[in-house]
């Protein structure tokens, strides 16, 4: 079976035990890969179940432990630590014009990373993810964005764009759109303040808690604030697809030029922002090639085509949004010239 026909094969197992895989205990991610063993990456394509820390059979019920095949496709264990959202905590430059690979952020952030500039009906804007530009979700258009971020330094001097758009991450619930319950609340809390007790109660409603991107767009207080060239590469050269294997290169605010290999594609992540759970679908998973600090950074193949958003990442991998998606989501391009 040709490497097309046996991915298809998988993606159709994927779809059918991803539940079953992802309630098991440790379990924080699960997408397709090449199989991991002794420290090298082998040409294996296997359901790649990624873990906090792998635990050893006993100390695992029946229930919990991860078969050796489903229906004849291999599985492997990865461990990858936590999945946090990348945020900053060491100081970056200021530069004039920013560029893609530098510290950029919302002033209630720490710092991220400027990932690519694109462009929406002639105007060139800065994108970079939510968490970075617009705080998860409490940030509102038009709030400043400094460059550098406020870890590196920045202030009000320092700004170079306000926040134009950002898509929302869903973590799982949203204020109560309901009157009743809204009501319900109020008379609950005067009761119990009646009683002396401290506890305050809040209407909140279920949401599916399923994101596809971590993103936002930016835009500068003047076009020649910014240019498209990424710090030490130069000019993306296009748009491209991630693939399994394919060598991939970034630059952040925090560890600079990297390089890393595609491990897994199709990925569902559960990812921690600052105490909050968000669970993203269909991502991309590398090899380790990134820190806090550089959530934002445009991820490229090595002949410079723009292949993914950074978000995320652990003591072992990286975790990226394919970067079509990005620009399909904000109706936007790629800057290239």
């Amino acid at each position: 079976m040709t490497t097309e026909g046996l991915l298809a094969q998988a993606r159709g197992i994927y779809k059918q035990v991803f539940p079953e895989m992802f309630s098991k205990r440790n379990v924080v991610a699960f997408g397709l890969g090449y199989k991991h063993s002794n420290g090298e990456f082998t040409d294996e394509l296997s359901l790649v179940v990624s873990v906090v820390e792998k635990m050893p059979p006993e100390a695992l019920s029946a229930e919990d432990m991860i078969p050796e095949r489903v229906d004849g496709v291999r599985t492997d264990v990865f461990e990858v630590g936590r999945l946090r959202a990348q945020v900053a905590t060491d100081p970056r430059s200021r530069r004039r014009p920013a560029q893609p690979g530098i510290s950029v952020g919302h002033p209630e952030v720490t710092a991220g990373t400027f990932g690519f500039v694109v462009e929406s009906a002639g105007e060139k804007l800065i994108l970079s993810n939510n968490h970075v530009l617009a705080v998860r979700n409490d940030a509102k258009a038009g709030d400043a964005i400094y460059q550098p971020g406020p870890a590196d330094g920045g202030q009000l001097a320092d700004q170079i764009a306000t926040l134009a758009v950002f898509a929302p991450l869903d973590f799982g619930e949203a204020p109560s759109q309901c009157e009743w319950a809204d009501m319900a609340v109020q008379v609950l809390n005067w009761l119990a303040q009646t009683t002396g007790s401290n506890h305050h109660l809040q209407a909140v409603q279920k949401t599916p808690g399923i994101n596809m991107l971590d993103a936002a767009i930016a835009r500068p207080l003047s076009p020649e604030l910014i240019t498209p060239e990424v710090l030490g590469l130069g000019l993306p050269t296009g748009v491209g697809q991630p693939m399994l294997g394919q060598p991939v290169q970034k630059v952040g605010r925090t560890t600079g030029h990297t390089e890393g290999i595609v491990v897994q594609v199709d990925v569902m992540a559960d990812v921690e922002f600052h105490g909050k759970m968000g669970r993203f679908a269909n991502q991309v998973f590398t090899t380790k090639m990134s820190n806090a600090g550089d959530s934002g950074s445009g991820i490229l193949d090595m002949d410079r085509k723009a292949v993914g958003l950074l978000f995320a990442g652990s003591e072992h991998v990286t975790i990226f949004t394919p970067i079509q998606r990005v620009l399909d989501h904000f109706g936007v391009t790629l800057v290239t010239r």
